[in-house]
């Protein structure tokens, strides 16, 4: 625990936990909220033949829709939860090493 305080620079081990349930509420509320959305444009597992090659492009592009709704929600969650700031920093240095810093600047 104390290496990893150190490495996000927190305090205690109660914002250990409240980061760990931010990501946790993160993930799985970004799932939750872009099934609708994917279906709602038509985008669901049906309209992809059973080959392999459909299914990987299936899951790349879910995925592709995904990521952007968890970055938000990431976020959001991060200040209902009084954690703003540690997750506005996470959001810039991950999107930075994904080539997307420029967003920030």
């Amino acid at each position: 625990m104390k290496k990893l305080k150190e490495r996000w620079d927190i305090d205690s081990n109660f914002e250990i936990v409240i980061i760990l349930l931010v990501f946790a509420l993160t993930g799985s509320s970004s799932v939750k909220i872009a099934r609708p959305l994917l279906e709602s444009i038509g985008f669901t597992r049906a309209i992809f033949p059973e080959s392999g090659l459909y299914s990987f492009l299936y899951w790349t592009t879910r995925i592709l829709i995904i990521f952007p709704i968890y970055q938000v929600l990431l976020v959001m969650f991060g200040w209902l939860f009084g954690q703003f700031k540690f997750f506005w920093n996470f959001e810039k240095k991950m999107l930075g090493r994904l080539g997307l810093g420029f967003l920030f600047k």
